[in-house]
């Protein structure tokens, strides 16, 4: 692949110095910003004898450009991964490479034995950690991204497996030898027929694109919100963005043949096998999107739904959308903090992480009040995967079909005034995966079929998700739109809503009551929601992130204000601004949230419902929060309803 060459310092003035700080030998004039009319951006290479220089031939992949990245200790560390990263993934040509691996794998499979799958959003196979402790996924020596052979046939071999158990009714262990002596091989066997594959798998590269760096490589993020203490009883919230690679729609090559003990029977059942093991998904994530492969030419995303699927909806995204990544755009001085920070974009896309994580956080918020802590993490770990106390792939799967960005946000200057509020678009589906227990899937599709439901009505997802989409136009500064509304594209009685405020409490109290209902029978013990626990102690300052015996739901109508839905401009209203630190009238960060002096998220979730708004409060029986929903009672001049705790 191809890369070009990192600028070469030309003077003194440009060569970087080991401890990645800017200094007067680090500045680069490139115009504007302060101090002078220039940014000093600190450089992304070490200090070396020889200057980076990645050789601008096929051979050399953007392992070279990782090769150079800045001192682990530096502060300008994180940010510098994201221009590195970005600058490979623009940079790299892979083309040529990609068009001779395929053409060789067809030349050893022969004609008729290979076939092209598509990968329906991203995929990340095998992998490790690279410099900067990036997680890269499979790359060969020459650094060409592919699926290596032997996850190949331990996905076929896998879904062998499952088939026989089923067919035979056979144990994993009984049905694992079976398939192998017949097909993968089996050492432990006498004969000796037995002991060798029948066969053989070859690497599967994708095929070269026309856009793009050709293999379909992108900069993507993952993000681990909140986490648990290592005693399991309280939560932390500590934002923690981690840029890495994997394939974006990327469409690979897959080649088998048989070995001279095989024969054509065997070869076809085989792929039927892989075929039907890459449409569930390979690599990480599978749970969450990742690794979906399709054969070409047989179905699209909106009709593939597997037997597995029982839930499934479509939805708009109206605000402040979801987002990937922040791309790299360029390093401005700040003279306060007399640094270098770097300026991104936020790309938006539609991602199935994104849903999975909401419905993970509802389910977190309404077990903590029914349940104890070290309960309620066993089984969120158990729903939808974790890492800690043990590694669980979980029993629901996420995915998304058809999703788009169908209007891109507003343009952040005087001219984007005037343009609509970013949209994205798509269906969410719902699906058990491999691990959910057959006895616990009707329990499990109850469950998620009301908290999907609760989700769409208690807040947005994404960016702006504790705040229903507003405008922002008569403030006459940007950003143009705030806030985040999803929408349900359905019209049946699952999702149609009462036009009147009593009559939307019955129904959300009667989708309360199946929620815990369904909860029950999953952790296997009564629960009653009328005898609430308390997830955590509230203060004035503190509140614990669950819907418990402090917290409450509401619903309510009144009068808007500058765009704002009643709600919310009463929650933005002068009667609940405070004074902060530099003297300043501005938004009381116990009960709108704050960035300054540690980032704590909003006690207040507002959804937009059109005639009413749902207002979850956390912390609700001690100030502001108390104060705020005693106002929202009385300027509802009766239009106001208490969802819960029940009444």
């Amino acid at each position: 692949m191809v890369f070009e060459r990192p600028k070469r310092p030309g003077s003194p003035s440009d060569k970087p110095n080991p401890t990645g700080r800017p200094s007067s030998s680090g500045k680069r004039n490139r115009g504007g910003g302060s101090n002078g009319g220039r940014n000093l951006e600190p450089s992304p290479w070490l200090e070396h004898p020889l200057d980076p220089n990645p050789y601008p031939i096929p051979e050399a992949s953007f392992v070279e450009y990782l090769r150079w990245m800045r001192s682990p200790d530096s502060p300008y560390k994180n940010p510098t991964k994201v221009q590195i990263l970005q600058m490979a993934e623009e940079k790299a040509n892979y083309r040529d490479r990609l068009k001779t691996l395929t053409n060789r794998t067809q030349r050893i499979a022969g004609e008729g034995n290979t076939f092209q799958v598509k990968c329906l959003w991203r995929i990340r196979v095998g992998g490790h950690r690279g410099p900067e402790s990036i997680l890269l996924p499979a790359f060969d020596a020459l650094g060409m991204p592919y699926i290596p052979a032997s996850t190949l046939r331990g996905v076929a071999r896998t879904q062998a497996i499952r088939e026989v158990m089923e067919q035979k009714g056979l144990s994993w262990k009984q049905a694992e030898e079976a398939v192998a002596r017949q097909y993968f091989g089996y050492l432990d066997s006498k004969k000796s027929e037995e002991r060798s594959g029948k066969v053989i798998f070859l690497d599967a590269y994708p095929l070269p694109q026309q856009s793009g760096n050709g293999g379909g490589l992108a900069v993507d993020m993952a993000n681990n919100i909140w986490s648990w203490d290592s005693a399991g009883r309280d939560l932390l919230y500590s934002p923690n963005p981690n840029p890495f690679y994997s394939l974006n729609e990327a469409t690979f090559l897959v080649g088998l043949r048989s070995t001279s003990q095989g024969d054509d029977e065997t070869l076809a059942t085989v792929k039927q096998w892989l075929s039907q093991g890459l449409a569930a998904g390979i690599g990480s994530q599978v749970n969450t999107g990742y690794g979906r492969l399709v054969r070409a030419g047989q179905t699209n995303s909106r009709d593939d739904f597997s037997r597995d699927d029982f839930f499934s909806v479509d939805f708009t995204l109206e605000g402040q959308l979801i987002h990937g990544r922040q791309k790299f755009t360029q390093w401005n001085w700040n003279d306060r903090r007399n640094e270098s920070q770097m300026r991104g974009n936020p790309d938006a896309e539609v991602r199935p992480v994104a849903f999975k994580s909401m419905l993970r956080y509802w389910f977190r918020a309404f077990a903590l009040g029914v349940l104890p802590s070290r309960e309620v993490q066993r089984l969120e770990g158990q729903l939808f995967g974790a890492i800690n106390p043990q590694q669980v792939r979980g029993w629901v799967s996420v995915r998304i079909a058809d999703g788009r960005v169908v209007q891109r946000e507003a343009r952040p200057n005087t001219q984007g005034k005037h343009d609509p509020c970013g949209e994205q678009s798509g269906r969410l589906i719902l699906a058990y995966s491999s691990e959910a227990p057959l006895n616990q899937r009707r329990n499990l599709a109850a469950l998620l079929k009301t908290l999907t439901w609760m989700m769409f009505h208690l807040g947005g997802l994404g960016q702006g998700a504790r705040r229903p989409c507003y405008s922002r136009k008569s403030r006459e500064r940007a950003p143009w739109w705030r806030g985040s509304t999803v929408i349900p594209d359905r019209n049946d009685t699952f999702w149609n809503l009462p036009e009147d405020i009593s009559g939307f409490q019955r129904l959300f109290q009667d989708k309360l009551r199946e929620f815990y209902e369904a909860l029950g029978r999953v952790a296997d013990r009564p629960i009653n929601p009328r005898q609430l626990l308390e997830a955590g102690q509230a203060s004035q300052d503190k509140w614990p992130e669950a819907v418990d015996a402090s917290s409450c739901i509401v619903v309510c109508a009144g009068d808007e204000d500058f765009g704002k839905p009643y709600a919310l401009a009463t929650l933005h209203s002068q009667d609940f601004k405070v004074q902060n630190r530099r003297g300043q009238v501005d938004y009381d960060g116990n009960l709108c949230g704050q960035v300054q002096g540690g980032v704590k998220p909003s006690p207040v979730w507002i959804a937009n419902m059109g005639d009413y708004q749902v207002v979850t409060v956390f912390g609700a029986s001690q100030n502001p929060r108390k104060r705020y929903l005693e106002e929202l009672k009385r300027q509802a001049r009766g239009r106001y309803a208490q969802i819960f705790p029940f009444t």
